[in-house]
C-alpha cells in the first residue's frame, strides 16, 4: 500500500475515532444530566471530564508523544509497558488516597466519592489502552488504534447509558462501563500481536521514566491549567454548577481534537524530517499546521460569537424541563470559554514540536507559569463572578501558555539551525 493511501486511512480512522471518543463525552454528560438529574450529572461530569481525566494524566504520564516519535526505536515496547503498567497502578492509588481524603474531610459523600473512584478507572483504562494505540502509530498503523478507540468508546459509552436507562444510577452505570473498557483492552492486545516489535537499545524502563516525568509535570500541570475553573467550581458552587458548566466547557474538548485531527497524523513523519536535519521542511510543516490550527480556532470563536446563545437554546432543549435558561443566560461565558479553547489548541501543536526537539524542560518551566497565573486567579475569579468568573480566567491562561510555547518553538529551532550550521 502508497504512502498516501497510508496517510489516508490514518487520517480517516483517526477521524472517526478521536471524533467518536469527544462526540461520546458528551453525549454522556448529557444522558447524566438527563436521566440522573442535575446534581448526581454534575458529579458524573465533574469526575469525568475533570478528575478522572487529570487521574488519566497519571496513568498517561506524558508517554504518547515520545513513544510516537521515538522512530529511531530507542526503547523497545516491552519497556513502555512496563512503565505503563506501573503508571497505571500509581494513578489507581491516587485516586483511592485523594477521595478517601476529601470523604474523610467531609466535602465528599461516600456515594459522590465512589462514582469519582469508578470514573477514574475508567480514564485510568483509556491511559492502558493508549499504550496500544501508541504502538500502533509508532509501527505505522495509526489507523488500527484509531478503529480501536472507535469500538472500545462506543461499546463501553453504549453500555453505561444502557444500564443508566434501566437503573437510573450513576454508580452501577459507571461499573458496567468500566468493565467493558477491560474487556476490550483485553482483546485489543491480542490483536495487535504481529505488530509489535521488541527491537531496542535496551536503556530500560527505569530510565524511560527519567525521559518522560518533565513530560508527564508538564502534561499534569497542563490538564490543571485546562481544568483550573472547573475545580473551582466544585470547590466553591454547587454539583448542579458543575454540571452546567461543564456542558459550556464541551466544545473545548471537540476543538481540542480538532486540532489533533489535523495535527497528530503528521507527527510521527515530522520527527523524522527534524532528525533528518531538514529543518527547513520541518519549518514549512509547522507554519502550515499554525495558520490551519488558528483557523479553526478563529472560525470556532466566530461561531460562538453569533451562533451560541442560539446552540445553547437548542442544547437546554435536549435537556429537557428544569433547565430553562441556564445555558443561555451564560452565553458571554461560552464565548470566552470558546476563545480559550482556540487558544489551546494553538498551544498543543508547540507542545508538540517541543517535545519533537526533546525541549522537555522548557515545556516543564512554561507549564509552571501558566500554573501558577491559573492558580492565583481562579478561585478569586469564582469566588466573586461565579460561572462567568470561571470563563472569563479560562482564555487568559490559555493565551500566556500558547505565546509562550510558540515563541519557545521559535527560539529553540533558531538555535538548531546554529547548532547545525556552524557544529557549535
Amino acid at each position: 500500500m502508497d504512502n498516501k493511501t497510508d496517510i489516508k486511512r490514518d487520517y480517516l480512522w483517526n477521524t472517526i475515532g478521536s471524533g467518536i471518543y469527544a462526540l461520546m463525552s458528551m453525549v454522556l454528560a448529557f444522558a447524566a444530566m438527563n436521566i440522573a438529574g442535575p446534581d448526581d450529572g454534575g458529579v458524573f461530569s465533574f469526575g469525568f471530564s475533570a478528575f478522572g481525566q487529570q487521574i488519566f494524566i497519571i496513568a498517561y504520564f506524558g508517554i504518547r508523544p515520545f513513544h510516537i516519535t521515538d522512530s529511531e526505536y530507542e526503547y523497545s515496547y516491552s519497556e513502555y509497558r512496563r512503565l505503563r503498567r506501573f503508571t497505571c497502578l500509581a494513578a489507581a492509588a491516587a485516586a483511592a488516597v485523594f477521595l478517601c481524603a476529601m470523604f474523610a474531610a467531609g466535602r465528599y459523600t461516600w456515594r459522590k466519592a465512589a462514582v469519582i473512584f469508578l470514573l477514574s478507572l475508567y480514564k485510568i483504562a483509556d491511559g492502558a489502552a493508549d499504550l496500544y494505540e501508541s504502538e500502533c502509530q509508532r509501527a505505522g498503523a495509526l489507523w488500527l488504534g484509531g478503529k480501536e478507540l472507535t469500538f472500545r468508546t462506543l461499546s463501553a459509552g453504549g453500555s453505561l447509558i444502557l444500564v443508566l436507562l434501566l437503573t437510573k444510577d450513576v454508580l452501577t452505570a459507571s461499573a458496567a462501563a468500566v468493565l467493558v473498557q477491560t474487556g476490550w483492552i483485553v482483546f485489543f492486545r491480542s490483536r495487535i500481536a504481529g505488530l509489535i516489535s521488541e527491537q531496542g537499545k535496551g536503556m530500560g524502563a527505569f530510565r524511560l521514566a527519567g525521559s518522560t516525568v518533565l513530560l508527564f509535570l508538564s502534561v499534569f500541570l497542563d490538564f490543571y491549567i485546562f481544568s483550573a475553573s472547573k475545580y473551582a467550581i466544585d470547590l466553591h458552587m454547587t454539583d448542579a454548577d458543575s454540571g452546567i458548566f461543564n456542558i459550556l466547557f464541551m466544545p473545548t474538548s471537540v476543538i481540542y481534537l480538532a486540532a489533533n485531527f489535523i495535527i497528530r497524523p503528521f507527527m510521527t513523519r515530522l520527527s523524522s524530517v527534524y532528525e533528518s536535519g531538514d529543518l527547513d521542511s520541518f519549518e514549512k510543516t509547522v507554519r502550515s499546521l499554525t495558520l490551519a490550527v488558528g483557523a479553526m480556532g478563529a472560525a470556532a470563536a466566530i461561531g460562538a460569537a453569533l451562533l451560541g446563545r442560539f446552540c445553547l437554546g437548542i442544547l437546554e432543549l435536549i435537556l429537557g424541563a428544569g433547565y430553562e435558561g441556564l445555558l443561555t443566560e451564560n452565553s458571554n461565558a461560552f464565548f470566552l470559554i470558546i476563545l480559550g479553547g482556540g487558544f489551546y489548541a494553538a498551544a498543543c501543536l508547540f507542545y508538540y514540536v517541543l517535545v519533537i526537539m526533546r525541549r522537555q524542560k522548557l515545556l516543564f518551566v512554561i507549564y509552571l507559569i501558566a500554573a501558577a497565573a491559573a492558580f492565583g486567579m481562579t478561585d478569586i475569579f469564582v469566588v466573586n463572578y461565579g460561572l462567568m468568573g470561571a470563563a472569563a480566567a479560562y482564555p487568559v491562561y490559555m493565551c500566556i501558555i500558547s505565546v509562550l510555547f510558540a515563541a519557545g518553538s521559535r527560539i529553540c529551532l533558531r538555535k538548531e539551525r546554529q547548532k547545525r550550521t556552524f557544529g557549535e
